[in-house]
């Protein structure tokens, strides 16, 4: 039997609103419903193969040792009961739009034992926010030898082999080979490769006071490939041209105009004959839909197998199936190209679906997406920081630099935290965390 289906007429069939992905969008949705309808009437249920949240823009600081995501992730369980939604553990299968369900795949734990079976989950309105993944572009080589930052799980992996390769060069270098060193690749000159490159050599630099006494950022060799002709591209040029100055005042060898054809398990190999030797390979270009949702539905998928919606963020093929986010592809009118991919796309996708259920509910019609760009913004760890603000406040677009950068990029991860906790619980967590830079290690090493 569906979960949340009436048992023998026992109790009057509540609306039932399924969410499946915990990510920004879905969380902060889940967490505004549960908040406005409670559980008398309406069963709210968030399904996440994942038990702990971790906000994606902060996979690069977690990876590099910088961000203990322990203090940071936030457990699902405990959220659903504040807030008044359910919260089931597992990986979304299959739809089933004839029966109004969903499947969810068995779920399978380290020791490979099942802990709960395939289950099916009965919705009224379904909203899909399962986020995406990095595009590798049938790059031979990438799914086998790179490493992502899409999940917590691939940061702590990166972090995990990141120190193991530290350790082994302290250990060459205090042996007496001079020219030991650590080599990452970064493939991809977006937002998060540009991120992850700068806070490498943070880490570094803190790696010495940690036991390596022999290590610093002088062991540290990272090389940025970019295909396209700059990176940041959603940058103004200027700016973009500053941030890559500010790499390559770290160490980091950023190349532009250079496609990665071949991905070796230590090597990566370049349309231009080059090869660069790694011990690290991380893959950051690109963004498309997971891999396996073209097979969970026969809703109208785009090539990147995003799910196709309609100015209104429902699904073109049924109603009652919204989709946000990554795994979102709208074009709105007058738009040539979609939403971009981005957290603030996922937060006001969230918002807006919030009011179109509500209107659904209330048997009103539905209003259109309105897509708002307040711009970019790039954190080079404790470096700098660049971006481009947009809004009403500045009247237009201004380019920021410096401090003003730096302070804009750390409220971003502020309204995160009140979107999904509310306001009061949200400011005392920032609190909390202002603590936890004075009292905490820097870095994590374990």
């Amino acid at each position: 039997m569906a979960d949340g289906t009436d048992r023998g007429g026992a109790r009057p069939r509540k609306t039932q609103i399924v969410v499946v992905g915990g990510g920004a969008g879905g969380l902060e949705l889940v967490r505004r419903l549960g908040a406005r309808f409670g559980r008398k009437d309406h069963d709210i249920i968030l399904v996440d193969r994942s038990r702990t949240h971790v906000w994606k823009p902060l996979l690069h600081e977690v990876a590099a040792g910088s961000l203990d995501a322990n203090l940071d992730e936030v457990g699902y369980g405990g959220h659903a009961a504040r807030w008044g939604y359910r919260y089931f553990n597992g990986t979304l299968e299959s739809i089933d739009r004839a029966a109004g369900e969903i499947v969810t795949a068995p779920l399978i734990d380290a020791d490979g034992a099942e802990v709960i079976g395939r289950h099916r989950i009965r919705y009224d309105w379904l909203v899909i926010a399962i986020g995406g993944v990095s595009n590798d572009f049938g790059t031979p080589g990438v799914r086998e030898n790179a490493m992502f930052l899409e999940r917590r799980a691939d940061a702590d992996r990166f972090r995990d082999r990141l120190l193991n390769a530290c350790f082994r060069v302290n250990v060459a270098a205090q042996g007496g080979q001079a020219d030991a060193t650590v080599r990452v690749c970064i493939v991809g000159g977006g937002a998060t490769g540009v991120e992850l490159s700068a806070e490498l050599y943070n880490a570094a630099k803190g790696l010495r006071t940690y036991g390596l006494e022999v290590f610093d950022d002088k062991r540290l060799k990272v090389t940025l490939l970019e295909a396209g002709p700059r990176i940041l591209p959603q940058l103004d040029e200027e700016l973009a041209t500053a941030a890559q100055d500010s790499l390559t005042g770290l160490g980091v060898d950023v190349r532009t105009g250079t496609q990665v054809v071949r991905i070796d398990p230590d090597a990566v190999h370049t349309k231009d004959g080059g090869t660069i030797d790694a011990d690290l390979i991380v893959w950051a270009a690109g963004v498309r839909g997971a891999h396996e949702a073209a097979g969970m539905s026969d809703l109208e998928m785009n090539r990147l197998a995003q799910f196709v919606v309609r100015p209104t963020l429902q699904t073109t093929q049924d109603d009652r199936i919204f989709a946000i986010g990554d795994c979102a592809s709208c074009t709105l009118p007058g738009q040539t190209r979609p939403v971009p991919p981005r957290a603030q796309s996922a937060h006001q996708m969230a918002s807006h679906v919030f009011r179109n259920l509500i209107a659904g509910m209330d048997r009103r019609p539905m209003t259109d997406f309105r897509y708002s760009d307040h711009g970019s913004l790039v954190s080079l760890s404790r470096f700098a920081a660049v971006g481009s603000l947009m809004g009403n406040l500045i009247g237009g677009r201004m380019a920021v630099e410096g401090r003003l950068a730096r302070l804009a990029y750390a409220s971003l991860y502020r309204m995160h935290i009140l979107a999904i906790h509310g306001r009061l619980r949200g400011i005392a967590l920032i609190l909390v965390g202002h603590v936890n830079q004075i009292v905490r290690p820097r870095l994590k090493l374990h």
